[in-house]
Parts: C-alpha cells; structure tokens; sequence
C-alpha cells in the first residue's frame, strides 16, 4: 500500500498509489499560498482564523522554523500532500501534539485545496499517516476531532478505521468561534492483535 523512500530532495517521504507526503520547504511557498489562496472560502469554515499576513513568505519561513522545531523536538510532522508523477501540492497533514511515556498517542489534522476535494487523495493520505504513525514512530492511538456538520471529515476518519467516542464541548475555536468538535481515535492495530492474543483489553 505504501514505502518510505527518498526523492531528490533527499527527505523522507511515503509513497501511495496517488500521492505522496513530504516536508515542506521554503521553494514550495508560491505553490502553497496560492492553493490556500484559491481555496480560502472552502476552507475558512473548518479552520482557526488566518493571521492577516498568513500567505506572506516571512510568515511561511516562520511556520518551517516552527515545523522544523517540532520535527527535532520528535512532537510532530507536517508533510505537504502531493501528487505522484508532478509533484503538485494538494493539502497538507500533519501528526502533531505527540506524547511518549505511558501515553504514546498523536493528533492528526488536514487540509486540501477545494478543486482536489473528493478525488480519493486525502483518503490515502491519511492512510499513510497512520502508517507513518503506526510503523515507523510505534504509536498506540491516534485522535481526530472535526466540527459535527463536517461531513466530508467524518467519512474521511471512518473510511481509515477511526471510531467516534464522542463530543468535545467548545473545543477549539474555528473561524472566529469556539466549536464543538466529535472526536475520533483509532488504535495501533499491531496492539489490538496482541491484545486479543494474550486475552487483554486493548
């Protein structure tokens, strides 16, 4: 379903069927801003409200030293979704708010530019990034929370074996309010077979 591999920038990235997810870098600005550009009223809804400067290049440069934070810090990774064979940005995900010690879990978000929605490729991005999760960083559960009437999000979680647990009440606060949000999880499946092997709950 998908390999861990090197393309010419050298950065690891997952491969799919459609698409494959990489770090962003700061060459990747004009592309970027211009699909969040093109897609900010199908986007806006679903997210926090974009600082004034937002599509800027300093404000970009500034959102890498961030991501690169994180990426040392081992707390998260952000990829650009993109598509095999052109390399065109799609969306972007991200596996972040990561904890160790007894916890080992990780929150999932995403995003996709508006004329790319509901081709197949956010599917298997997530898939990847569970993978990625999953495989290469040995995590137990991972979350995902989106606001009840979003539709498109829930299908997208259910379609990669997330199961809701419930609501979380004013939970973030999306294009100017807070939102309730339904929250999503799936387990490590390496974990729930060895569970049901030795006869323990998961």
């Amino acid at each position: 379903m998908f390999a861990f591999s090197n393309r010419s920038t050298g950065k690891a990235v997952m491969e799919g069927r459609q698409v494959h997810l990489r770090h962003p870098e700061l060459a990747d600005h004009e592309q970027w801003a211009a699909l969040r550009a093109q897609s900010a009223t199908f986007l806006k809804p679903w997210e926090p409200v974009w600082p004034r400067n937002d599509l800027t290049r300093p404000a970009f440069r500034a959102r890498l030293r961030r991501y690169n934070n994180e990426i040392r810090a081992g707390t998260g990774y952000p990829f650009l979704v993109c598509r095999n064979g052109d390399d065109v940005i799609l969306g972007g995900i991200t596996l972040g708010n990561i904890r160790r010690g007894v916890a080992q879990n990780g929150q999932i978000g995403y995003w996709i530019g508006a004329r790319f929605a509901g081709q197949g490729y956010m599917t298997e991005a997530v898939a990847l990034i569970c993978e990625f999760a999953f495989a290469r960083n040995g995590l137990h559960r991972l979350e995902a929370a989106c606001i009840p009437g979003n539709n498109r999000s829930i299908r997208l979680l259910e379609r990669n074996g997330f199961h809701r647990e419930g609501i979380l009440a004013a939970y973030l606060k999306i294009n100017g309010a807070w939102r309730d949000h339904v929250l999503y999880a799936r387990i490590n499946p390496l974990h729930v077979s060895a569970a049901a092997s030795d006869g323990t709950e998961r």
